[in-house]
């Protein structure tokens, strides 16, 4: 395996960073990853940068819009691995569905993103992530069945309350609302 392209962010710099700072930090990782792709493939266009993602996905290399998205609350609590890993992760997104006549048609992770992942960035490609998503992707509201306790997200609970039936998976039993876990924000 080649050494990863793009240089080991400071850890100890990435820890002092605050609000506009950490993010002008993603953007310059960002501005560098299209930079080692732009070498590859001179007429890549320069994808936009937003922090609006939320929920468990890390990251989404977004066509329809022209960029790519991040989660700002993942970011915050993995930076380095966030700015080694998830940029380049979404950067070959972007440079496989720009290389290819048919970019839309091609796997996610699938071979021409996995040699880009190799081949430019020497990472070992990996299609998920395996950051602690608590934070960035609550669910407060508890269910039960009679085996197990289930915690559904804002949306799925809304789904429950709008007449969606749920069964669990273990027990095949109707899930039951109980309440709202009190978490620490709402303390």
């Amino acid at each position: 395996m080649n050494r990863p392209a793009l240089p080991t962010p400071d850890p100890d710099r990435l820890a002092t960073l605050k609000g506009n700072a950490l993010l002008a930090a993603l953007h310059e990782r960002v501005e560098a990853a299209w930079w080692l792709c732009h070498e590859v493939h001179p007429g890549l266009p320069r994808p936009g940068v937003w922090c609006d993602l939320r929920g468990k996905c890390a990251g989404q290399a977004h066509f329809g819009r022209g960029g790519l998205r991040f989660n700002p609350v993942l970011y915050a609590e993995n930076r380095r691995e966030f700015l080694v890993e998830v940029v380049p992760h979404e950067m070959a997104h972007w440079l496989v569905h720009h290389l290819e006549d048919d970019g839309c048609r091609v796997r996610p992770h699938g071979h021409e993103w996995q040699t880009v992942m190799r081949g430019l960035f020497g990472l070992v490609p990996r299609a998920t992530h395996r950051f602690d998503t608590g934070r960035a992707s609550p669910a407060p509201f508890r269910y039960d069945c009679g085996c197990r306790e289930h915690a559904f997200s804002t949306r799925r609970h809304a789904l429950a309350r709008q007449g969606q039936r749920y069964r669990c998976r273990h027990c095949a039993q109707t899930l039951v609302y109980l309440g709202r876990e009190v978490l620490e924000r709402d303390a």
